[in-house]
């Protein structure tokens, strides 16, 4: 991981990219410095993700809720102040949101597993 200066991040200068999910749609605001990635992220109402992602993440709750669906069925509602931390390849989630919800979610390099 490479060294990063002090900077302030101005959201609204970010450009918002829409990644369609199974059903509905997440906007993303997106970071990357190096291989870290900060991410300001909305799924709109009725939100599935269209993916298992396998992918280590912080995932902070901002406002809303959502469950954080494993794979093997197992369930994780997080509301507003909850966060998640997962490395890579440690488990298989799905985000779903039922009535919309903003997270902050920070993921890279400083995630890989080193068990493998």
């Amino acid at each position: 991981m490479s060294n990063i200066p002090f900077q302030c991040i101005n959201w609204e200068t970010i450009e918002k990219v829409e990644h369609k999910g199974d059903v509905g749609v997440a906007y993303w605001q997106t970071v990357q410095l190096g291989g870290l990635r900060i991410r300001l992220v909305e799924y709109a109402k009725n939100y599935i993700a269209d993916h298992w992602c396998r992918k280590g993440h912080i995932v902070h709750c901002l406002e809303g809720e959502f469950i954080s669906e494993m794979e093997d069925g197992e369930c994780f509602r997080l509301s507003k102040g909850m966060t998640y931390v997962v490395s890579d390849e440690l488990s298989s989630h799905r985000s779903v949101s039922k009535e919309g919800v903003r997270l902050l979610i920070v993921d890279g390099d400083f995630l890989k597993n080193d068990i493998n």
